[in-house]
Formats: structure tokens, C-alpha cells, sequence
């Protein structure tokens, strides 16, 4: 079927797909047949595994199956199998592990066909075009392939061309997907009931979204001005007059590979550096801008000669909500402070639990899981470790992972994979806690006052221990400048929003009508390095002329109006 037929499909209609396939079920038949024969091998050993008592023994066995299968039934079931590898409240912890392998990569197609799609999209000769373009692709992956060329204005560029008739397979195994969702269910190894439809439908938009070349760019520009203050990130620049929706054609990226330790030592640059960075961008895109990348694996991450991360590859990404990125921000604290009553209702609020549940039996089982991942120290904290861990709870207990969270679990997964490959040593919360720390402490919006008030709050008492460790932990990476933020921690202390905060203090301090002064003597010995006098003495001098110019404009005014 050619591509034309779908030409008005520009984002993910189950309705329309269904429509279009309901009037030609020849179609839908013969993809079916394929696909049950390719599954009836793993699902007929799945079902004698479980007769015979055999399940966990060939686990590994299946799961090696499965994305052999996967593979061969292509680019849509590659990405299914991405899909599933992070999502632990659908399938197992041992299909996990091998999901996680399935590598996004297809054979080529023919050059001569390309450069046709390339023609045909942006309507001009290829040699119109392009100064110069390499014969063979540079990379081929389950839904394109990419060329480097020259553009006759003397730039290096890549070329994205979109594999022919993607759509047609797309939309027939979208299609074939969600209607096999109702009855095929209760063959699968998954931890899910009814609504496995919604779960098909989430994948389409995602997918949907990734094939469509326009939209990817205008991410790549989103992105780059999210971070356009930061000199240590690179996105390459999109010419938007070589491009459609099949057809790219961005910036060329000379750079080293993310996991090329040896690689980076050798041009001079620190591996600790980069992984700062690479972690620090991670982060701002989560807590930040909530436009985040969600794909960022090693071919979409390079390293430039002057240190700079450069991101590639914009077609998989997410938008979260201020809310959520407040939320996630104060559940990273009460993971650390071991807090899993609060985490609990966090979950809650980010959807992975409904409302109606009863948490009072998942409290014990998550403390007993968070505990054994992180052990004594919360040094040893990583996400994988935590993801593993955490499967077969979510597993065991109604959890669901929401789409945007797979996709936020797989982001983070795989940065962190990529920082162990240059330091085996490497400790995500070393970097990751002090930036959460920091984003709380600047107190930015009223609902990140409300997370730190009820992190130094517990019990209606206050918890000098979780204020002092939190500034502490703040001031470690030596970029965090405490002086603006205790001048915001006092107007705020002081304005009708502080009242509540006020008092509290006031009855910690005279607490069984004593005066208790040690713990604010031990955090001043924090403070006090911080806060040093020059510093607070230019402020107060800055708000005093400020305050002067107020008033002074304030005066010229009513002088003004009573003229």
C-alpha cells in the first residue's frame, strides 16, 4: 500500500486507522497471520513452561526469544520492544533485562530509493541540493537512514530520509495491535487488565510523533533555546528549507562518542566533567524547562573538541507540567530523607497509584525495596539498581507507569549507564541531589516552598537535622551562592504566605518554655561561611538604594498627581 493513502494522517486517529482498514480486511488478515505465526513458538513454550513448572528456569530463554521476534517483525515491534523495556508494571524484571538489549537498527534500504524520497519530498534534483552527499548511508535505523553531504553554501550536513512506506506498516500493526488488545492479553507475561488498549493508544501518539520529521525539528529548536544560556550544550542548527515531514537535513556534528573514555582523555578533556554535564542537563531538562529528551543513548550524544555535550535526535521527547516537575523534585528528597509515607502520596499524585488505593501494605514493601537499593549510604543511590529493584514491586502491587514516565525511566537509566562507562565510580546523587537541594532552597514558586516546608517540617515540628544536611548538601558543588537564597527565605518568612512557617519556628525555639539556641548554632556554623559580611553588606546596601529609588519615585509620583 503507498504512502499517499495516509498523506492526510498527521498524527495518531485510531478511529480513522480502524475506518481505513475495516474496508480493506485482506490487509489486516494477512499481517495477522504473519504476526501469530511468528508468536505462536514463544506463546505455546510460555504456556508449557507454566504447565510443567518450567517458567523461571527458560526465562531467560523466552526473553532472548522474544526479542529475536521482535526484531524480525520490525520497525514497529523494535519500538514496542523499547517500549516494554521500561516498563516494569507490564512485564517481568527477566523480559526486562533482554528488552533492554534490543538495539534500534535495521538493515539499509537502496541509496537510489532514498534519494528518490528525498526528490519527491523537497522537489528538487539531488544534485540541486546538495553540493555532495556520500553514496552509502553513515547509519541505518528501524525507521531511517542517514547521509552526510554538503550543502552548496559550503555547510556539513546530516540527512535523515525516512525508510519508504513506513506509515502503511505503522498504521496496519497499530491497528492489528489494538484489536488483538482485547483478547490476547492472558497469554502475555503482563501485569495489566482492561484498559491495554490505553497502553497501545500511548504508544501510537509517541510514535506518531517520532516519524514525523517537521515536528522533530521544531523539538531540536524548542530544545536549543531551553538552553541557549548554557555555552556547555550543543544542538545542531535544522535548515528548514531542506526538510518535510520524511525528509531532515540539520547541522553536522564532528564529535566523539559519549562512551569513549579513552577517546576523551586523549583530547585533553575530563570525564568527570562531562559526566557533570551530561548529568546538570539531564536534570534542568526534568526539573527545569520539563522538555525533556527522552532518547538520549550513546549514538544521540557526542562529545566536541572543546567539552561542549552535543544532543542529536529530537524525535522521542516529552513536555511535563509544573506540578510535576515540583512533585518530582520533592519525591528525590523523600527518597533521600527515607520519607515513604510522603513518597507514597507522591506516587499517588504523579499517577502511579489512583486515589482509591489502600497504600497502608505498599508503605512497608516500598521501604523494604528503597532500603535494600540504596543500603546504608545514600551514595550508593542509582537508578538502575532502583529500577530492578522496584519491578517486581510494581509488578506485585497495582502500580501503573504512566507513558510519560517510562519514557522520564528510560532517560534517566540510560544517562546513567552512559556515566559508568567513564567512571565506574560514578554516584548519580553526588551531582543529582545537590541540584534538587538547590532548586528547593531558591524556593522559585509557591508550590516549591510548600515541598521544602514540608521536608523541614514533620509532625508539626521543625527538622533543624533535614535543613542543615539539605544546605549542606546544596553548597557542595561549590556553584550554589547561599545569600540570595536566605534573602528570599526571609521575605518570605516574613510576608502573610510565612505566617504559618513563622510560628512554628517560634514554638520550636521555646519548646517546653525553654529556649532552644544549639540547632540554630549549628546551622549559623553552616551559615556563617557562606554568609560572608562583604557579601551581606553589599546586599543590604543594594536594597537600601533600591529601596531609596522606591520611595523617591513613589514621592515624585504623588507629587506629580497633586499638581
Amino acid at each position: 500500500m503507498s504512502e499517499s493513502a495516509f498523506s492526510h494522517l498527521h498524527k495518531y486517529d485510531p478511529s480513522s486507522i480502524a475506518r481505513h482498514y475495516r474496508l480493506r480486511p485482506w490487509l489486516a488478515l494477512g499481517r495477522a497471520l504473519k504476526i501469530i505465526w511468528y508468536f505462536a513458538g514463544f506463546l505455546i513454550g510460555l504456556q508449557i513452561d507454566r504447565s510443567v513448572g518450567t517458567a523461571d528456569a527458560n526465562a531467560k530463554m523466552r526473553a532472548n526469544q522474544l526479542r529475536e521476534l521482535l526484531t524480525a517483525l520490525g520497525p514497529t515491534y523494535i519500538k514496542v520492544g523499547q517500549a516494554l523495556s521500561t516498563r516494569p508494571d507490564l512485564i517481568q524484571q527477566k523480559f526486562l533485562d533482554e528488552l533492554i538489549e534490543l538495539q534500534d537498527q535495521l538493515p539499509p534500504f537502496s541509496t537510489a530509493l532514498a534519494f528518490e524520497i528525498i526528490e519527491t519530498q523537497l522537489r528538487r534534483p539531488i544534485e540541486d541540493l546538495y553540493r555532495e552527499i556520500s553514496p552509502t548511508p553513515i547509519a541505518a535505523a528501524s525507521l531511517g537512514q542517514v547521509y552526510k553531504a554538503r550543502l552548496h553554501t559550503g555547510e556539513e550536513v546530516a540527512v535523515k530520509v525516512q525508510r519508504p512506506n513506513l506509515l502503511p506498516v505503522i498504521t496496519l500493526d497499530l491497528y492489528i495491535m489494538r484489536w488483538a488488545a482485547t483478547w490476547i492479553t492472558p497469554f502475555l507475561p503482563l501485569n495489566i487488565g482492561e484498559n491495554l488498549t490505553t497502553i497501545v493508544d500511548e504508544f501510537g501518539v509517541k510514535l506518531f510523533e517520532e516519524i514525523d520529521y517537521l515536528n522533530e525539528g521544531r523539538n531540536a529548536e524548542k530544545f536549543a533555546a531551553n538552553f541557549q544560556d548554557d555555552p556547555t550544550i550543543k544542538v545542531p542548527a535544522i535548515y528548514w528549507r531542506y526538510a518535510s515531514r520524511n525528509v531532515l537535513t540539520l547541522e553536522w556534528i564532528n564529535g566523539m562518542k559519549l562512551i569513549d573514555a579513552v577517546g576523551i582523555r586523549k583530547a585533553g578533556l575530563d570525564p568527570d566533567d562531562i559526566i557533570k554535564t551530561c548529568v546538570n542537563a539531564g536534570l534542568r531538562q526534568l526539573l527545569e524547562f520539563g522538555f525533556f529528551h527522552a532518547d538520549p543513548h550513546p549514538g544521540n550524544l557526542f562529545i566536541l573538541a572543546d567539552g561542549r555535550i552535543a544532543f542529536i535526535d529530537f524525535g522521542m521527547m516529552d513536555q511535563l507540567t509544573q506540578h510535576t516537575k515540583e512533585t518530582i523534585a520533592g519525591s528525590i528528597v523523600h527518597v533521600i530523607n527515607k520519607d515513604y509515607q510522603s513518597l507514597t502520596t507522591d506516587f499517588v499524585e504523579l499517577g502511579f497509584l489512583t486515589p482509591d488505593i489502600d497504600i497502608s501494605p505498599i508503605i512497608p514493601a516500598l521501604e523494604k525495596v528503597l532500603d535494600n537499593a540504596i543500603g546504608e549510604s545514600v551514595g550508593n543511590f542509582n537508578f538502575k539498581t532502583i529500577t530492578e529493584e522496584f519491578s517486581d514491586l510494581v509488578y506485585k502491587y497495582p502500580f501503573r507507569v504512566p507513558a510519560q514516565f517510562s519514557l522520564i525511566i528510560r532517560s534517566l537509566v540510560t544517562q546513567e549507564g552512559l556515566a559508568l562507562s567513564l567512571n565506574p565510580e560514578f554516584k548519580i546523587v553526588e551531582i543529582g541531589y545537590p541540584y534538587v537541594a538547590q532548586r528547593l532552597l531558591n524556593g522559585e514558586t509557591p508550590e516549591m516552598r510548600k515541598r521544602l516546608i514540608e521536608i523541614v517540617l514533620k509532625d508539626g515540628k521543625i527538622q533543624w537535622q533535614r535543613l542543615e544536611n539539605m544546605i549542606g548538601i546544596a553548597s557542595s558543588d561549590g556553584g550554589f551562592d547561599l545569600l540570595p537564597t536566605a534573602q528570599m527565605g526571609l521575605q518570605f518568612l516574613m510576608s502573610e504566605e510565612g505566617l504559618f512557617l513563622r510560628n512554628k519556628l517560634v514554638m520550636a525555639l521555646t519548646e517546653d518554655d525553654k529556649l532552644h539556641l544549639s540547632e540554630v548554632q549549628q546551622l549559623w556554623k553552616l551559615l556563617k561561611v557562606e554568609l560572608e559580611p562583604t557579601k551581606v553588606l553589599s546586599v543590604a546596601l543594594t536594597q537600601g538604594a533600591n529601596r531609596a529609588i522606591e520611595a523617591l519615585a513613589s514621592f515624585s509620583s504623588s507629587m506629580l498627581k497633586s499638581r
